[in-house]
């Protein structure tokens, strides 16, 4: 990305996310928690993250109605669903799973603070999440049906089904068809997640539900598509993580199924319907779009 959209994304997310950071802290800042199991918490949640799920989240909210018509406050919606982001990624990085020893440019959890911390960080982070949206959501109804999505975009059918299939501990598809069954569950259950819980903070109704679910399937995968971009062509500077880790370990990825030209195409394709499934949501939708563009011109 070339140094001007890197700088708009930056302030997108920025604006979005405002209040994500220090709330996130807030929940991890638990006098009951040895500070050792602390340390290893803040490590691997605070100060590196993009925040894009909680962008989603927010900008989901606002896509649906102005902020003092929400039903609820988003924040801590979006809170929760970056501890479960932090969570898989702590877990994802683990050498029985993707054995990587860089995240967020810094050290990877297990790296810093051992195997077993890594493990319980992973474990803390997933249920501190739950413990969220129930104290933190004012309405009983919703708080219930944000358990639901992000229980169900996290677990046995979405991205931990994601994330077996990626290891090939089940069977999936052949092809291209394997690998949309491996990504629309390991990345783009939890982006679609993202923006159904800020819809339904907002009081979105049914077909607003389905608007945004049309554009968090789309975008679930466009965001994999440049992902796997990223991973071929960029640096670790650039990544934050190591980069080529696909290839090296012999994994399918688009740019192996396609070619760079064929997912360049894919990664617009899809990013140009997404833009289109927010189309009756009208102008509040904007900041959702403007993200929607720059994640997928992450690669230019």
């Amino acid at each position: 990305m070339v140094t001007g959209q890197a700088d708009k994304l930056s302030a997108l997310l920025k604006r979005a996310t405002l209040g994500v950071e220090d709330s996130l802290s807030s929940w991890l800042d638990d006098p009951a928690v040895p500070p050792e199991l602390q340390e290893a918490l803040r490590y691997s949640s605070l100060d590196g993250g993009k925040r894009v799920r909680p962008a989603l989240v927010m900008l989901s909210a606002e896509a649906v109605a102005q902020e003092q018509n929400w039903k609820v406050d988003p924040l801590p919606a979006a809170v929760a669903i970056e501890l479960v982001h932090c969570y898989s990624l702590v877990h994802d990085d683990l050498p029985a799973m993707d054995n990587d020893t860089l995240r967020r440019g810094r050290a990877t959890c297990h790296v810093k603070f051992g195997h077993a911390m890594a493990i319980l960080v992973g474990d803390a982070l997933l249920t501190r999440a739950f413990e969220v949206l129930g104290r933190g959501v004012s309405d009983a109804a919703i708080a219930r049906d944000l358990v639901i999505d992000l229980a169900s975009a996290a677990g046995p059918a979405g991205m931990v089904a994601g994330q077996a299939a990626d290891m090939a501990l089940c069977r999936v598809p052949a092809g291209l068809a394997g690998h949309q069954y491996i990504h629309q569950r390991k990345t783009g259950a939890m982006i679609r997640a993202a923006v159904r819980m800020g819809g339904r903070c907002a009081g979105a109704n049914e077909a607003q539900l389905a608007e945004l679910s049309a554009f968090g399937d789309r975008i679930g995968l466009a965001f994999q598509v440049t992902d796997d971009l990223l991973d071929a062509t960029a640096s670790a500077q650039e990544l934050g993580k190591t980069p080529g880790k696909d290839a090296q370990s012999g994994k399918q990825t688009y740019v192996s199924q396609l070619g760079l030209e064929e997912t360049v195409r894919l990664a617009q394709q899809l990013t140009d319907e997404a833009l289109e499934a927010l189309t009756p949501l009208g102008p509040r939708a904007n900041g959702l779009k403007e993200l929607a563009l720059l994640l997928a011109r992450r690669q230019r």
